[in-house]
């Protein structure tokens, strides 16, 4: 354990980022059609990309940490999510937020929606890099060790997914539930050392507005 998080002995249990995920699973997912769905994956490239460069900031911050080190290697240099369909070939390996990214490309948004979600990434993305080293290099465990599993899992009451852009969407969804959920050998349990507290809240909270902000259907 880093000297840092000796003395970290809290849970994440009680604290107000755990409330903003709270939030963000009782969105109303169920409702959103093939075009919400589609401005929804649009935009979660754009946390995808924040993610990744979170595991960057973690590994310079701790670069010693065999951890962090295989967690990096899992999110942004594997072939964990290869091979599907106009988007990874066989073995091929790629960061996630590429795989993403490819998504979107096949999404083909109108312009002026693919202009809107690029906006509200952009927003994103500068709201979260203001955030230090180690608050965001905390809010890996929070993401990695069960809140992005219930968020996906929220994403996915969505009903409509008969499209090829959103399946590959979904099957990125499920791979990383299956990817964070073993509780040995997950990607959560590679960062949990990583105590979170509230110090995080903004990025949780930026990441609600980003996803409310592609499709306001959800706040309805």
């Amino acid at each position: 354990m880093h000297p840092s998080m000796e003395t970290t002995v809290t849970t994440a249990a009680g604290y107000a980022f755990e409330r903003v995920i709270d939030g963000i699973c009782d969105l109303d997912w169920a409702s959103l059609g093939q075009n919400e769905l589609k401005a929804v994956a649009a935009a979660y490239y754009f946390f995808s990309k924040q993610f990744c460069e979170t595991v960057d900031i973690a590994c310079a911050l701790y670069p010693t940490d065999e951890q962090l080190i295989e967690l990096r290697a899992g999110e942004c240099d594997t072939d964990n999510l290869s091979p599907y369909p106009g988007v990874a070939e066989p073995g091929e390996r790629m960061s996630h937020d590429e795989f993403m990214r490819r998504v979107v490309k096949m999404a083909g948004l109108p312009v002026a929606e693919a202009e809107r979600v690029q906006k509200l990434g952009a927003d994103y993305l500068a709201r979260a890099r203001v955030e230090t080293a180690t608050t965001r290099t905390l809010s890996l465990a929070s993401y990695e060790d069960g809140g992005l599993e219930r968020v996906f899992r929220a994403v996915l009451r969505a009903q409509d997914w008969n499209e090829p852009s959103l399946a590959a969407f979904r099957h990125f969804l499920v791979g990383h539930i299956n990817l964070d959920s073993d509780p040995d050998a997950g990607h959560g349990a590679l960062c949990r050392h990583l105590v979170p507290n509230d110090t995080i809240l903004p990025l949780w909270q930026a990441f609600r507005d980003l996803l409310v902000g592609a499709a306001p259907r959800l706040a309805q």
